[in-house]
């Protein structure tokens, strides 16, 4: 006869094969396009070899030179520019994020890469049509824009159950730990498979706990942030406008030194330019103890017209709840913990599809004897 205990056990067990069956095989796609997307600048370099021929270590003239770059470059494209500021120079990439050609779509911005000595065009594409970013959409979107996502964040909640169901369903009893870790090299193929299938789940666990979490707190931040606000209040993204003046917009870069001064110390991140006359100019910039270099969210907003400062956002100022915030994406992808935090995210995004191969092998062959 069963212990109440016991039949919490059974049934845990039963729950974390039928998720493993019906969003295994998701999961799995979902890790591997992840470790892709961990390095995915360094990999869409590398397979845009027109990228290569740029010098490294070489930085642009100046930032009002980039702009003026773009407008004869694309003249037709008048609203607002998104310049990225890359630590070690080379190619500088730019985002124009309301392409006509694009029009429509949830987000398909032109994507623009400028040499940084001739700032000459050296390659151009829109946001899903090319590898990387069609892998992106895959991974966080199943390529169904909004509603994927939010499918995606579903999906999330339920591979993490799958995660905590299978952690304890192996957890052993007093006194039973030995046994529990040990791997029985000698057992049947369904043993062996068990046992590959445990520690994969047991050295992977930590990583893909906080992985999967946080992938699915950004899949659903119209749910997360309400949430999130009701513990700790959020910061409000300001809108602010400026006037048209005669004599038109002052040279990028001294509304740029204007915002370093702002924010002394911080590293240049991002620069985006008026979407249209009454626009501002946005710097974004990464302060002391931010956990992501690419994606800050330090900003400081400027009218382009007379310098001015009109809002400033240091995340050193920022709220727990903002604080929270901040850390998902760079925990995601392992930014956080620099590059050895990379490579771990990379290397356990390999492990769902193991524990997916495993997981389906066993039961299939338990599955075939039991019908022998």
């Amino acid at each position: 006869m069963t212990t109440p205990v016991q039949r919490v056990r059974i049934a845990v067990r039963r729950v974390h094969l039928w998720l493993g069956l019906s969003v295994g095989l998701l999961f799995a796609v979902t890790g591997l396009t992840g470790s892709v997307l961990v390095f995915y600048p360094e990999i869409d370099g590398a397979l845009h070899p027109g990228l290569s021929g740029v010098a490294a270590g070489v930085r642009p003239p100046s930032w009002q030179a980039v702009y003026d770059a773009l407008h004869r470059a694309e003249p037709q494209r008048t609203g607002a520019w998104r310049i990225e500021v890359t630590p070690d120079g080379g190619p500088i990439p730019v985002r124009y994020y309301t392409p006509v050609e694009t029009r429509g779509q949830a987000f398909a911005p032109l994507m623009l890469w400028l040499d940084p000595g001739s700032l000459q065009v050296v390659r151009r594409g829109f946001w899903g049509g090319y590898a990387t970013t069609w892998i992106y959409d895959l991974h966080y979107r199943l390529l169904l824009g909004a509603p994927g996502a939010i499918g995606m964040g579903i999906a999330g909640i339920v591979m993490l159950a799958m995660l905590v169901t299978g952690l304890w369903a192996w957890w052993p009893r007093i006194g039973g730990w030995r046994r529990s870790l040990a791997w029985k090299r000698q057992a049947s193929r369904s043993r062996r498979l068990y046992d590959l299938h445990k520690w994969t789940g047991l050295a992977g666990a930590p990583v893909l706990l906080v992985v999967t979490a946080t992938g699915a707190m950004l899949d659903l931040p119209d749910q997360v942030h309400p949430l999130v606000a009701r513990a700790s209040p959020l910061f409000a993204t300001p809108r602010p406008v400026s006037v048209p003046r005669p004599g038109g917009f002052l040279p990028l870069d001294t509304l740029v030194r204007r915002a370093e001064a702002r924010l002394p110390g911080a590293a240049l991140a991002w620069i985006e330019t008026p979407a249209d006359a009454h626009g501002t100019v946005r710097v974004n910039l990464m302060v002391v103890g931010e956990p992501s270099r690419r994606f800050p969210r330090s900003n400081v907003w400027l009218d382009p017209y007379d310098g001015r400062v009109l809002a400033v956002r240091d995340e050193r100022a920022d709220s727990a709840g903002d604080t929270v915030l901040a850390w998902l994406h760079p925990l995601h992808g392992g930014e956080a913990l620099g590059l050895a935090g990379r490579w771990l995210v990379f290397a356990s995004g390999l492990l769902p599809a193991l524990l997916f191969g495993t997981g389906l092998w066993r039961w299939a062959l338990r599955r075939s004897h039991m019908q022998h």
